[in-house]
């Protein structure tokens, strides 16, 4: 049973996007829970992803979120390859693009995908990925 768990969690994809004044607390999260994502594959938006890699982790990486990359999160999760979205928003600032965040929100809702805005949060997505 532990090698099938194994496998499932080798071939699932975790997006993770966080805005400009939460970059570092999703680089702290990832290293704090950085045992729970071995064998996840992780896909980023570019900046995010940058910072990501800096620290050391592998990840996959479009565009960034004002450029698109928040779109093409969206399309992977429409099109079934991405099983969860860890997405750290900054509620405190504006963004000029907030449609595209909540086009991708909306998608999550819409395909039932898990969507953790937080650092409480993504700790559970990642527990609940473990125990099934």
């Amino acid at each position: 049973m532990v090698s099938n768990r194994k496998t499932r969690l080798e071939n699932m994809q975790i997006a993770l996007i966080a805005h400009d004044g939460k970059k570092a607390e999703m680089v702290a999260f990832l290293m704090e829970n950085r045992e729970a994502l071995n064998g996840i594959n992780l896909i980023s938006t570019g900046t995010t992803g940058k910072f990501v890699e800096q620290a050391g982790l592998k990840v996959t990486r479009v565009l960034s979120g004002p450029m698109g990359g928040d779109a093409q999160i969206a399309a992977k999760i429409a099109e079934k390859e991405i099983e969860a979205v860890i997405f750290f928003r900054d509620p405190l600032n504006a963004h000029p693009h907030e449609p595209d965040v909540q086009m991708l929100m909306r998608i999550c809702d819409v395909h039932n995908i898990p969507l953790a805005t937080n650092p409480s949060c993504a700790r559970l997505i990642l527990k609940g990925l473990h125990s099934n």
